[in-house]
C-alpha cells in the first residue's frame, strides 16, 4: 500500500488516497488516530466509479468516523479509471434494456454481470484488508458496509475477519449465489428500498430469508434506489457499535 496524497476535513477527519497496486482507495481515520487505541474498521462498499460516488462515501464514512471507526474503500474491477471488461459491459447494456423496456431481467444476464465481478472484487478488498490492519492506527474488529451485495455476501461467507456486515439490497444477485447466502453466519443488517426501481424486490426478500446468520435484521424503507433515511446511518453505526467495539 503507497500512501499518495492526504488532507485533513473541516471536522478533523484525516483522508488518504492509497493505491494497492494498480488499484485506488481511500482512508478515513479519526483525528484522534494516534491514541493507543487502534480505531475498529469499516470497510465501504459502492457500486463503482469511486470518484463518482466519493460525494457520497465521504459522508458515509465521516460518519462512520464521528462513531469512532476508522473507514476504507476501494475502487472495483472495471470502475473508474481501471480498465473495462467487454464482456461485463454487454451484460450491462442487456440489463439496461431489459429494465427500459420493462421487462423480466433473465438470470443469464445476471451471471455474465455479477459472477467475474464478484470473483475479481473479492480478493482485491481481502488484499486491501491485509494492508490496512497492518497499520498501527487501525485494528480489528472489521466491518462490512453498503456496496454491491453480491460482493458482501461473498466477503461474509470467506474472510474470517468480517464479524458484522450491513448489505444494501439495491443489486442484482445470482440465484447461484443462494446456496452461499445460507454459509453467512455473522450479524447482518439489511437494507432494502422497497420502490427501488433497478432491484427485484421479491429477490432481496428471498435472499434475506436464505442468509443463514442467527442474527439479521431488514431495515424496509419505502423509496427509490437513492432515498435511504438519513436516520439509517445512525442505526448502522449502532450495529456496528454492538459487533466491533
Amino acid at each position: 500500500m503507497q500512501f499518495t496524497s492526504e488532507q485533513r476535513l473541516d471536522d478533523g477527519v484525516l483522508e488518504r488516497e492509497f493505491t494497492l497496486g494498480e488499484i485506488p482507495g481511500i482512508l478515513w481515520t479519526p483525528a484522534t488516530a494516534s491514541a493507543p487505541t487502534p480505531a475498529p474498521l469499516i470497510l465501504v462498499g459502492h457500486p463503482g466509479g469511486l470518484h463518482k460516488m466519493y460525494p457520497r462515501l465521504v459522508v458515509r464514512a465521516r460518519h462512520s468516523v464521528a462513531a469512532g471507526f476508522a473507514a476504507a474503500t476501494i475502487e472495483l474491477p472495471g470502475g473508474g479509471d481501471r480498465p473495462r471488461f467487454a464482456a461485463a459491459e454487454e451484460a450491462r447494456a442487456d440489463l439496461r434494456r431489459a429494465l427500459e423496456a420493462g421487462e423480466p431481467v433473465d438470470d443469464e444476464i445476471v451471471d455474465r454481470l455479477v459472477l467475474p465481478l464478484v470473483e475479481k472484487a473479492v480478493p482485491e478488498w481481502r488484499a486491501a484488508l491485509d494492508s490496512l490492519l497492518s497499520l498501527p492506527e487501525i485494528g480489528g474488529p472489521v466491518g462490512y458496509s453498503g456496496g454491491v451485495i453480491a460482493i458482501g455476501l461473498r466477503l461474509a461467507v470467506v474472510e474470517p475477519r468480517i464479524s458484522a456486515a450491513l448489505l444494501f439490497a439495491g443489486s442484482f444477485v445470482p440465484r447461484t449465489m443462494f446456496e452461499e447466502a445460507r454459509q453467512v453466519t455473522i450479524p447482518l443488517q439489511v437494507l432494502l428500498q422497497w420502490d427501488d426501481e433497478g432491484n427485484d424486490r421479491q429477490l432481496a426478500l428471498d435472499l434475506f430469508d436464505a442468509f443463514g446468520s442467527k442474527e439479521k435484521t431488514l431495515h424496509a424503507n419505502m423509496g427509490g434506489h437513492t432515498g435511504v433515511p438519513q436516520f439509517e446511518g445512525d442505526d448502522g453505526n449502532r450495529f456496528f457499535a454492538r459487533h466491533l467495539k
